[in-house]
């Protein structure tokens, strides 16, 4: 959830603003002491004569439009409050590309996405530090702006998974775009004609797909074996290994408990390079049988995918063979307020996804290009 400078974007030709009016002294109006029966409805209607009204209902708008950003910027913090509440398990994520349009408001050049992603992408907290001071130094304004965010919320070095990115939520909206405008059962009926295609996709490729492990996460494995023949991996004894390659690249891998002090290992469930070093380490024991592909968690498995998708979407008959309902209850659609212009279908899109092929191709769409890499998981330094 994005809730850095989203004060400009509140509308203020708000439905119904429900407020506490003290009508015997002027100018004033919030007081949460006052009983129910003192609330006074504000439609849209009266919130616009406001404006042709004397100097006390101008003053009076202004103090409504005041009210409804000190409200929606309330509910936003209210809404964390409760889902902290409500699932103090979960991860509260802030997305990057949320984070980039706010700061491009100010700090628009490439250099600053660079810093942004690359300070995200630090999975260790010693490399967190060294790259925000390197962000200081470069612009210190810039780098005080993103600290108000806490760092837990939106940079690998603490997180319980790698996710910097919303493509999941974003894919789906983009996928259900031609019927999330229908009426209810005829966008639920363009959802399951979706969901049926999607399945029959999903199934011929695994068909297509060779080893135990997921396409994705082979290639992810396989760039990772590149990088590990770099290493050399040295056994204390008992469950551990000293990992060393180039330029102070040193990390500690816990055989019996699964993980590294590089954090990447936990991040994917997929060994890091450092880790396949010391599987290589291990396997030169002759006694030793061991398997790479079984140190993989069980999410990355083709056995895994197929019991994701081995449910089935029934099809049904069409709307004339329906059963009437014998519910003695009539709904009656909501009363529709028809707004002015042309309804907008498509979402806002922000200022990097606006540039032209011809333009992302000059400059480089950094943004979609630092995702591509995170969600294949991809590096220069094969991770």
């Amino acid at each position: 959830m994005d809730e850095e400078n989203n004060i400009e974007d509140v509308d203020v030709d708000m439905a119904d603003l429900c407020l506490n009016v003290e009508s015997d002294v002027e100018g004033e109006c919030i007081n949460d002491d006052h009983e129910p029966e003192d609330m006074e409805v504000i439609n849209n209607e009266e919130l616009k004569s406001l404006d042709e009204g004397s100097d006390q209902d101008k003053e009076r708008r202004a103090l409504i439009k005041n009210l409804g950003k000190e409200k929606r910027c309330s509910l936003g913090s209210g809404l964390q409050i409760a889902v902290d509440q409500l699932f103090p398990n979960a991860e509260h994520r802030y997305f990057i590309r949320h984070i980039h349009d706010n700061m491009r408001k100010k700090w628009g050049q490439m250099e600053y996405r660079d810093h942004l992603w690359r300070c995200a992408s630090a999975t260790t907290i010693p490399e967190f530090e060294h790259l925000m001071k390197e962000f200081s130094e470069y612009d210190k304004e810039a780098c005080q702006w993103l600290k108000q965010i806490p760092p837990v919320h939106w940079a690998r070095r603490r997180a319980v998974s790698d996710m910097l990115i919303s493509n999941m939520c974003e894919v789906f909206n983009g996928k259900i775009e031609k019927g999330r405008d229908k009426p209810v059962i005829s966008c639920l009926d363009f959802i399951k004609v979706y969901l049926m295609k999607r399945i029959c996709n999903v199934m011929k490729a695994m068909k297509k797909a060779k080893g135990p492990l997921t396409p994705i996460a082979t290639d992810i494995l396989d760039a990772r074996k590149k990088g590990a023949s770099q290493y050399i991996a040295r056994w204390n004894g008992a469950n551990k290994y000293q990992v060393t390659g180039a330029l102070q690249d040193q990390h500690v891998v816990d055989v019996r408990n699964q993980t590294c002090t590089c954090r990447k290992w936990e991040l994917m469930g997929i060994p890091c390079k450092h880790a396949i070093a010391t599987l290589n380490e291990m396997s030169k024991d002759p006694e030793a049988e061991l398997d790479i592909n079984k140190w993989v968690h069980k999410v990355y498995w083709i056995e895994t995918w197929k019991k994701a998708y081995s449910f089935k979407v029934e099809p049904i008959k069409g709307r004339p063979m329906w059963h009437k309902s014998n519910c003695p209850t009539k709904l009656i659609p909501s009363p529709h307020r028809t707004h002015v212009g042309m309804p907008k279908k498509k979402r806002r899109k922000s200022e990097g996804e606006r540039l032209s092929k011809r333009q992302k191709t000059s400059q480089g769409d950094g943004v979609n290009e630092m995702q591509g890499e995170d969600s294949q998981g991809l590096t220069n330094d094969g991770v």
